[in-house]
């Protein structure tokens, strides 16, 4: 931030610049202005704010991740692990800061959630293109999912595009099969637009990572795993405290949008991110 933003005085004038011929130099970066006033609510309800900004905010922590995750992708790819090594660092402060947002939710009553949820009509937080975004990164593929959609060409195209690359694992795996390490074939030449499915194989790789941590040449690649790692588990507090958020607002109710909301939920909080980086544990 440029002198005139501090108000502090420090490094020049006691007095900060107030005269702008135009808007601030702070309102022209953060756009604070546009995201203030992307709040049309649906109902009278006071407590429907909390909740859409609350959404808004999360919105905004997916599209960080995500652009920390595509970083990561694209330096891996590169064999630039140290660059991303810091990428992944970063989203694990932004992880735990999106989790975070469920706390405003999480002592929602039912009665105070049905206040303003008929307003929601069919929206639903499965429809989010830049979570579904975020997913396909670890790995989560699925082509129904960009049906939602097809009525938004260039959300549509994104999505599409995410489905048929590599995800972080992929890309991670691929390091590991380049540094000389037995990944399989039908791993690193799979469809890339399915789900990942755990590979024994991949396991005793990463076995054998494990239960060797200090070997100079491949130090770095547990330290990989272990940030990864993080990652997953990070992944798996997000679902779950959405899982309880939801149960306690709506219990067993069908979700907005016609999901099984709390029944969907719960098979998605039995579920680990890079599979194998869990199981190989039990084998060290």
């Amino acid at each position: 931030m440029s002198k005139t933003l501090d108000a502090s005085g420090v490094g020049g004038s006691d007095t900060p610049n107030l005269d702008f011929a135009g808007t601030t130099p702070y309102e022209d970066y953060v756009q604070a202005d546009v995201l203030t006033h992307l709040q049309h609510l649906r109902s009278d309800d006071p407590g429907e704010m909390v909740f859409l900004v609350t959404t808004q905010v999360m919105e905004l922590w997916f599209t960080v991740i995500v652009h920390e995750w595509e970083t990561a992708t694209k330096a891996l790819r590169e064999d630039r692990i140290p660059v991303a090594m810091d990428a992944l660092k970063r989203s694990l402060r932004e992880l735990e800061a999106l989790n975070a947002s469920w706390r405003p939710l999480a002592q929602l009553t039912p009665g105070q959630f049905n206040a303003y949820r008929s307003a929601l009509g069919e929206g639903s937080g499965f429809q989010s293109a830049m979570y579904r975004r975020m997913e396909f990164l670890l790995g989560e593929k699925s082509s129904s999912m960009l049906v939602p959609h097809r009525g938004a060409p260039r959300v549509h195209a994104e999505l599409e595009k995410a489905l048929h690359e590599p995800s972080l694992y992929d890309e991670v795996l691929r390091l590991l099969a380049r540094r000389g390490l037995p990944v399989p074939d039908a791993v690193l030449n799979r469809d890339l637009s399915l789900r990942y499915e755990p590979s024994a194989e991949v396991e005793a790789v990463w076995t054998g990572l494990y239960a060797a941590p200090d070997t100079t040449e491949n130090a770095d690649l547990h330290r990989l795993g272990e940030v990864l790692t993080d990652v997953a588990e990070l992944v798996w507090r997000w679902r779950n405290d959405h899982l309880v958020a939801t149960r306690r607002a709506m219990g067993a109710k069908t979700g907005t949008g016609g999901s099984a909301g709390v029944t969907w939920l719960e098979k998605r909080a039995t579920k680990n991110v890079f599979p194998e980086l869990w199981t190989a544990r039990s084998y060290v």
